[in-house]
């Protein structure tokens, strides 16, 4: 899939880069357990940033720990960063608000507030569909 960003460049992306801060690490389930105040249990924690590669055409996401389930119900608002990446790792940075809900909330309403996905033992989000990208809300 080719977007169109600032009207002049087309873009390819593939992947979906996420940093972000979730509220409440214990807003997930991790292998069925309610995650820690600090989040010691979710796969991809840095920190108090939880940073995760998405492959779009998939919904796999890169690197999972391989055994490990996890729902997570992140209200993240203002504290997030979101990228779309090409096979050559140019990137167009989410300019839309607080959180790209059509892409990290599968399956539910994030009110643009909320990352909200399930995720499978082989690291694949459950529910994900390619997604269709609007240019407009992507800066290079």
């Amino acid at each position: 899939m080719t977007i169109q960003i600032q009207t002049t460049v087309s873009f390819t992306p593939v992947f979906l880069s996420v940093a972000a801060k979730p509220r409440y690490w214990e807003d997930a389930t991790v292998n069925g357990e309610t995650d820690t105040e600090d989040g010691q249990l979710i796969p991809h924690k840095s920190y108090d940033v939880w940073n995760l590669t998405i492959e779009l055409a998939t919904g796999r996401v890169l690197g999972w720990l391989a055994g490990t389930t996890a729902e997570v119900h992140y209200k993240v608002c203002d504290q997030g960063e979101y990228w779309l990446v090409d096979e050559n790792g140019k990137s167009a940075k989410w300019t839309g608000d607080y959180v790209p809900t059509d892409l990290l909330a599968v399956g539910s309403n994030g009110y643009c507030d909320y990352i909200i996905l399930k995720i499978s033992a082989e690291g694949m989000i459950e529910g994900w569909k390619q997604p269709e990208l609007n240019g407009k809300q992507w800066k290079l």
